[in-house]
């Protein structure tokens, strides 16, 4: 008898050590979905040369100083936010990232490759259009807080954002070491301390994926008076652009 709970004990260590395996070398298929790009009207590419090849982004050039950098989710054609973000912001160049390995960029996406691509974008913008907002939704909320807090930004807004996606994926694998086997922990909480832009965090109150309470907590690391939570009532994770008060809130008109 004790041979046989022997044997079940070592399958089951077997077992788990064998998941924990998998999931130190896939985890970046859980964490990245890339998509492919839509041509927009209106639009035109502009390619960031990068070590491991060229990173898409699609602009709508507008005159003057005013530009918005836009970071957007993991599942995320963020070609598709140009319509939203053209109506909130008319008078403003767009930029609109296109992460590694979606909408046609080169390369594979990291958290580094991502960092050093929003401030590779951000050193083509800055010469030319100095007044620079940066919006970050979901997955992207982490890539905006880094830049705002490595370069001076005009305004920065957070749309779904999180304190620390290395928190998240510990609550979505419970029983799993998943602190210590990230590699991508977009701890946005390190950087707020640093931010100094007048920043907004837009939360939707029903969001399934990133829970109210990771939003909350990543609003007490900014310093005091910079940043402002707003909670959008019945809306979860896809649909909070859904609410009428969206586009003001972008707008910083709320």
């Amino acid at each position: 008898m004790q041979r046989h709970v022997g044997t079940v004990l070592l399958i089951v260590a077997a077992a788990y050590l064998l998941l924990n395996v998998l999931l130190f070398f896939f985890q970046r298929s859980l964490i990245y979905f890339p998509q492919p790009r839509t041509s927009m009207p209106g639009t035109e590419l502009m390619q960031l040369q990068t070590e491991a090849g060229p990173v898409l982004v699609t602009v709508r050039q507008r005159p003057g100083a005013q530009a918005l950098i836009y970071f957007g989710g993991n599942a995320e054609d963020v070609s598709w936010n140009l319509p939203t973000l053209a109506e909130a912001f008319p008078a403003h160049s767009l930029y609109l990232l296109h992460y590694r390995s979606y909408g046609g960029s080169a390369g594979q996406p990291t958290e580094a490759a991502l960092f050093a691509d929003a401030l590779a974008l951000y050193e083509r913008v800055r010469p030319s259009q100095p007044e620079i907002t940066v919006i970050g939704r979901s997955l992207g909320s982490g890539v905006a807080v880094y830049l705002a807090s490595q370069r001076p930004v005009h305004r920065l807004v957070l749309v779904t954002p999180y304190e620390s996606l290395r928190e998240l994926a510990a609550q979505r694998f419970p029983g799993f070491p998943v602190r210590w086997l990230l590699k991508d922990g977009f701890e946005s909480w390190r950087y707020a301390a640093q931010v100094s832009a007048p920043t907004l965090l837009i939360a939707a109150e029903r969001d399934e994926v990133i829970p109210l309470a990771s939003t909350q907590a990543l609003l007490t690391h900014f310093p005091a008076g910079v940043a402002r939570l707003v909670t959008l009532p019945g809306l979860d994770h896809n649909t909070v652009s859904d609410s009428p008060t969206y586009v003001p809130l972008l707008r910083g008109q709320r």
